[in-house]
């Protein structure tokens, strides 16, 4: 059951929220203006191909950070960061099978795990909505539609599959500010991919998302899709390791660093 909870702004106290079992919903809105970053954890021997991956796709995995091997902080985005217990909800992967989406991971930690968060859409909603541009699930109080593509990702070892896009609903005059708004934030995704017919990218149905909540699409708007950190969880479902741990769509880490971090280049895989 999820878990509802007034909008928290500050991070730290909402990855306490979370912790504490107060919180396991969709994080779009919460934490201010803080970067939120998809997760993913293998066992060292899948990391090597999966590092290799993400530096190939980074429209849809954008690297912030990659965790020392079986530990379960990233010091270099939030102090006090316990990946086993702050994000709202995980899914567990075996074999490529999902086999289940607890609120904590603790018992299933491995010493040979390894942590990799990425970039995550949410982090320039805040920018959006300063703008004035609707980001309507948040309004609705849902989680984000999330959809496959028939866009290919550049396979790295056992890793490969589709594309995986974010889409928010926009008047056209808001989209062409959207796009100049995100490019400038490469860390969340950069600018959309995709504007306009859904049928363009493999999307037979924009009203039956893959992951997340219905769509709030109202006349006069046209659909805007961004590269999603869901696309790593298809490659998982390809590559079918063992186990690998990810978060649930939409239910993101909350960093301590400032969404407009999102707008540097990095010279490595840390900020």
């Amino acid at each position: 059951m999820t878990i509802a909870a007034p909008i928290l702004h500050d991070p730290r106290m909402l990855r306490a929220q979370i912790r504490g079992g107060g919180f396991d919903g969709p994080t779009a809105g919460h934490g201010g203006d803080a970067l939120q970053a998809n997760l993913v954890i293998l066992r060292g021997s899948d990391a090597a191909d999966f590092l290799r991956f993400c530096q190939s796709n980074p429209r849809p995995c954008p690297l912030l950070a990659v965790g020392e091997p079986g530990d379960p902080a990233l010091p270099t985005l939030g102090d006090g960061i316990d990946l086993r217990h702050d994000l709202p909800r995980y899914r567990i992967w075996r074999d490529g099978e999902l086999e289940a989406e607890p609120t904590d991971i603790a018992d299933l930690w491995q010493d040979n795990m390894v942590s990799f968060a990425l970039g995550c859409s949410f982090s320039f909603e805040d920018a959006l909505t300063r703008a004035g541009i609707p980001v309507r699930h948040q309004d609705a109080g849902r989680n984000v539609p999330m959809y496959r593509t028939n866009l290919p990702t550049r396979p790295a070892g056992r890793f490969g599959g589709p594309v995986v896009v974010s889409m928010r609903a926009m008047p056209a005059a808001d989209a062409i500010e959207a796009v100049q708004i995100c490019a400038r934030m490469p860390l969340a995704h950069g600018a959309p991919i995709h504007l306009g017919d859904p049928s363009r990218i493999g999307i037979a149905d924009i009203h039956a998302p893959d992951y997340g909540d219905a769509p709030d699409i109202r006349d006069g708007d046209i659909p805007v899709f961004w590269a999603c950190g869901v696309t790593p969880q298809a490659a998982i479902a390809s590559a079918r390791p063992a186990l690998a741990i990810t978060h649930a769509p939409g239910h993101m880490l909350v960093t301590d660093i400032p969404a407009d971090r999102a707008e540097m280049r990095l010279t490595g895989v840390y900020l």
